[in-house]
């Protein structure tokens, strides 16, 4: 037996399109709902992004600011460390001097360059001695 087919009504028709127009209005109402929320979230990563940007170059500034002052402190020692070896090849030269006049032997260290090699500059372990009176107040 076939089925009879009847021609779509107008209410038929009528209704179908008003539940399309439904649908669609809340297929828009939930593209809005997800563009908003997009929106959001993009709105509080830039804010986040921003945060963590300034702390950067609070963090850069600091960092900038700590090697200003260690390249001046640096460039004070090297300074002192170039008058010290003048000084002790001043004093060196006057040990040569009385060697030749007394004739005596007398042991005058080598002076090393503490520019060219700094992590190679003799240092002798030296005990660290404290006295009892030296922490009271």
């Amino acid at each position: 037996m076939a089925a009879v087919q009847r021609p779509a009504s107008s209410s038929d028709s009528d209704e179908r399109k008003r539940k399309r127009m439904l649908s669609n209005r809340e297929s828009a109402r939930r593209s809005r709902i997800r563009k908003q929320k997009q929106l959001e979230d993009l709105v509080n990563e830039v804010s986040a992004l921003q945060k963590d940007n300034s702390q950067l170059y609070e963090k850069i500034n600091v960092a900038t600011q700590r090697y200003a002052e260690m390249e001046c402190a640096n460039n004070v020692l090297r300074a002192q460390a170039m008058e010290l070896t003048e000084r002790l090849r001043s004093l060196n030269s006057v040990l040569h001097i009385v060697e030749e006049v007394s004739g005596y032997a007398v042991d005058i260290p080598e002076i090393p360059d503490p520019l060219m090699k700094p992590w190679q500059i003799p240092c002798p372990v030296q005990p660290i001695m404290a006295l009892a009176d030296m922490f009271e107040c």
